[in-house]
């Protein structure tokens, strides 16, 4: 029962927003009580902290999966950005924004657990873009990794990026296009060529 109301409530989140839907809804949309809610989830903070954990779990595993290929580093970077959009469903509430607002102690935690996993895996990228000619090898890979993580953060801001302006999709795809054009070879720009055709 608890994978079953994480999936929905999941679903709900992603499209109305962490703030606007209730417990009774949520309830509805399963077709159960709202004890039955409760018995698993003794509130709505304890149930988002709950869905929010079992989306990162799950975007993790995706992302693992994806490295474990050894694609190349390019190539990787495009399969980790389709599948983490098919998770978040092209985050039509900026659910982000509605966590970091209303439910900052998760908010915070949440961003914590992403940077370090995106720190790994970014830095991994980057290293073997390097040595594989894609990216220049004069890039400071610390930073740079830091610096995507922060623009990965800083282009969900629903105030300098409005949804009504550009999709999630288009943002994130705007985005690796310009890292990867500010650190790639003309090997690396070639890849990134073909990537965008």
């Amino acid at each position: 029962m608890k994978d079953k109301i994480l999936e929905k409530s999941n679903e709900l989140f992603l499209n109305l927003g962490f703030k606007s839907v209730t417990m009774d809804e949520i309830a509805s949309a399963l077709g159960i009580s709202k004890k039955t809610l409760y018995k698993c989830f003794s509130n709505k903070t304890a149930l988002i902290d709950a869905v929010t954990e079992h989306m990162f779990e799950a975007i993790c595993c995706s992302i693992d999966a994806i490295c474990d290929q050894k694609l190349n580093p390019i190539d990787e970077l495009f399969h980790i950005k389709r599948v983490v959009m098919e998770h978040l469903k092209d985050e039509k509430s900026s659910p982000l924004y509605q966590l970091q607002k209303y439910y900052p102690g998760i908010y915070a935690s949440l961003k914590q657990k992403q940077f370090l996993i995106m720190q790994e895996t970014i830095q991994d990228n980057l290293k073997r873009g390097v040595q594989s000619g894609v990216f220049i090898s004069s890039i400071d890979v610390d930073f740079i990794s830091r610096i995507y993580f922060s623009g990965m953060l800083g282009i969900k801001d629903q105030q300098i990026f409005p949804l009504t302006k550009y999709s999630m999709n288009t943002l994130t795809s705007l985005y690796l296009e310009y890292h990867l054009r500010g650190i790639s070879t003309e090997k690396g720009i070639q890849e990134l060529e073909n990537q965008l055709k």
